[in-house]
């Protein structure tokens, strides 16, 4: 690729414009200076840029794309990012406005430049989960030795760079928060070229990734949380934008919001979040950070509504916080956990803030912060970091920096008696006093508070071990130990505070789904989240690229999965199709009422000298086929393990009956797998039951039973 110009030869020439802009005061003044300097621009010949380099791989597209051919006619703007970046993240929405308002047949290509900070950021597979993660729809070089990037001096992500109709250089915007700057250039590239009669309204080969792939259950799960005293999971089903709360055992139990993104507080069946990363359990309360909303959302499962805790909806610069949660902006919160600040126990949500790189605090209750005044329940507020993104530790919270700090486990037990934080973008696992604020590092990084790119793969104490921006932490009481999801490593690690040491626990370094089962077979890709159940017995890890959550059983060291079956992957409101074979049977009608919960009690058996199938397990699921509002629109389902009592499986009607004057129904369908105890053969059995209901004005007893029975002979 032979160097013609640079980004260097473009600043000078636009600082002035950058300038005058700053002093304009009316849109018209703007317009007008963006056009006289457009004029200028026309006049030299030394602005056009390299073509992209022959082999280069490609995303989105039909084909390699070319500045001297597809996209020749074109103003062309390049997203120069990487995937890890939360910095790049803020600016997608930006790119996303500009799409939807300009057109390639309008003459306006987004081209994204992926230019890698970190080795596992140059692998093709995943810079297209990262495509598919974030939504984006245009096309995606991969530039995995940054080529493009050196030839025309790219320091910094993102970095926006627009290109006129022959590859010219145009304008350059540096960070994030540029988006009526952008628009301005935009606009009037587009307005200025289309006069000439330069542009051309050929469409560009877009072929979308997402489009060849097959719904999954999961999709890109971000973080999870383990709620042992109910034996139950809350899930951050980030792709789908909805949380899923299921038994350990995989029966889903919540499904709330999905799959399309949204902010919508009130009923469960109504609300809905947008890329939810960190979520924390605590009895009937679930708290999620709700990422790409930029809000703190509270689920109350007992109450059935959402409700948003802290956040405006839009992204936030405060870097100091105060004001009550609803009225205080925030940025890209993505994880959270529960803790302690006064005396209060359970008082205070601490804060991932990965957007202005700080730990906040949303006050719960009333509370004070170590060294704080008093806050009252509602406060959000910044308790540690400056803002710049930084690897510095100082014992003063307000003077250390982190670099988008995005995992959180709380260790409140004496000698710990802190705040573990995964900061990814410095590749470390810090501490965060509770009794002071003091910020120290527990492994990885370097000592140089500004290099953000020490980081590898190496097991060892402090300074000494290295780590790939991790994304989560777990701390297991009961062993004193920290486990990390070391994401870009693929791999589980642990590390024992007391010494610093930190050793790799489970993957193989290398991404891929290989279920070993043993851990130093077993391969993760991206894990974002991880958390300890069972007296730190269990892990669970949201195996994030792998659209999985995994289950490490630390005393067999083997790695299974969260078993999930019958389940529809985006929440469907009919149950699976059932053979012609199944048995099908209509129950007598039976009274409910408003907030009555229906227990269905199923007894099972089966043919002699016959054993379930482990293989192929036996499901059942319940709907409400033309009346989804009993349900709140979708379908509950759940595993069959044991035949020796029967299966109890429970709904609780709605506080609000729609219609009293229809006569609504559920359908129980159960599928049975089993085999001969002795010899290969096995067969499958499914029935289906209709339940009608009969609504009543009139409240009952809380629960209602009926019996139902599948006998094989």
């Amino acid at each position: 690729m032979a160097s013609q110009c640079s980004l260097s030869t473009l600043f000078p020439i636009q600082s002035e414009l950058d300038c005058a802009l700053d002093d304009a005061t009316t849109e018209q003044e703007k317009e007008n200076l963006t056009k006289e300097y457009l004029k200028k621009l026309d006049e030299r010949e030394d602005l056009k840029i390299p073509d992209f380099q022959t082999g280069l791989e490609w995303l989105n597209t039909e084909g390699p794309l070319s500045l001297n051919k597809e996209l020749s006619g074109k103003v062309v703007l390049l997203d120069f990012f990487t995937y890890c970046c939360i910095n790049c993240m803020h600016i997608l929405p930006d790119l996303h406005h500009l799409e939807k308002k300009h057109s390639a047949k309008d003459g306006l290509v987004v081209v994204g430049v992926h230019s890698a900070k970190f080795p596992n950021e140059k692998v093709l597979d995943n810079v297209r989960s990262a495509v598919l993660r974030y939504d984006i729809c245009h096309p995606v070089v991969n530039d995995s030795e940054a080529l493009l990037w050196h030839e025309l001096e790219v320091s910094c992500w993102p970095t926006l760079v627009l290109l006129g109709p022959r590859g010219n250089l145009l304008f350059s915007l540096v960070g994030e928060g540029h988006r009526d700057r952008l628009m301005l250039f935009t606009d009037s590239a587009l307005r200025h070229y289309g006069e000439q009669g330069l542009l051309k309204t050929h469409t560009v080969g877009i072929k979308l990734y997402r489009d060849s792939l097959p719904p999954s259950v999961l999709s890109f799960p971000g973080k999870v949380a383990v709620d042992s005293s109910r034996k139950r999971l809350a899930i951050a089903d980030t792709g789908h934008h909805r949380i899923l709360v299921v038994s350990l055992s995989g029966q889903l139990l919540h499904v709330i919001g999905g799959p399309k993104s949204g902010r919508q507080d009130g009923e469960l069946s109504e609300a809905s979040f947008n890329s939810p990363q960190g979520v924390a359990i605590k009895g009937e309360d679930v708290y999620v950070a709700d990422t790409e909303n930029h809000l703190i959302r509270k689920i109350d499962l007992l109450e059935r509504r959402v409700s948003t805790l802290a956040g405006v909806g839009a992204q936030g610069t405060d870097k100091e916080g105060g004001a009550m949660g609803p009225q205080q902006p925030i940025s890209s919160p993505w994880d959270v956990t529960l803790g302690t600040a006064g005396e209060s126990e359970g008082n205070v949500l601490w804060i991932a803030m990965a957007g202005t790189h700080q730990i906040w605090a949303l006050f719960l209750a009333d509370g004070k912060l170590p060294k704080g005044s008093e806050s009252k329940a509602g406060t959000c507020l910044r308790w540690a970091g400056s803002g710049s993104e930084e690897n510095r530790n100082n014992s003063y919270p307000h003077k250390a920096g982190f670099a988008q700090p995005s995992g959180l486990a709380s260790a409140p037990e004496e000698p710990w008696g802190c705040l573990y934080v995964a900061d990814s973008e410095s590749s470390t696992i810090r501490t965060l006093a509770l009794k002071d604020g003091a910020v120290k590092l527990l492994v990885g990084g370097e000592r140089d508070p500004l290099n953000l790119f020490a980081f590898g793969d190496v097991d060892g104490k402090g300074v000494d071990s290295k780590l790939q921006h991790p994304l989560g932490v777990a701390w297991a009481p009961e062993q004193s130990m920290l486990y990390v999801a070391d994401s870009y490593n693929h791999k589980i690690k642990v590390v024992d505070p007391k010494v610093k040491q930190c050793s790799t626990l489970a993957g193989t370094g290398e991404s891929g789904d290989t279920l070993g089962p043993e851990f130093n077979k077993s391969c993760f890709n991206e894990p974002g989240g991880i958390c300890v159940g069972d007296g730190g017995k269990i892990l669970y890890v949201a195996d994030t690229n792998n659209h999985q959550v995994k289950v490490l059983d630390l005393f067999s060291k083997t790695v299974s999965l969260v078993r999930r079956v019958c389940v529809d992957p985006l929440g469907a409101t009919k149950a699976p199709k059932l053979p012609k074979s199944a048995a099908r049977k209509e129950m007598p009608p039976v009274v409910v009422s408003a907030g009555q919960t229906l227990i269905m009690s199923l007894t099972l058996s089966l043919p002699e000298g016959t054993k379930l199938t482990e293989e192929a397990p036996s499901c059942w699921a319940l709907s409400a086929e033309g009346n989804e509002w009993l349900l709140e629109s979708r379908v509950v389902t759940g595993e069959i393990e044991d035949l020796s009592k029967p299966l109890s499986i429970s709904t609780k009607l709605p506080a609000v009956i729609k219609d009293f004057n229809s006569n609504p129904s559920l359908t129980l369908v159960v599928w049975l797998y089993y085999c001969m105890e002795t010899g290969n053969a096995c067969m499958m059995k499914a029935a289906s039951f209709t339940q009608p209901l009969q609504i009543s004005a009139n409240g009952g007893e809380e629960e209602i039973t009926v019996a139902l029975r599948i006998s094989e002979s």
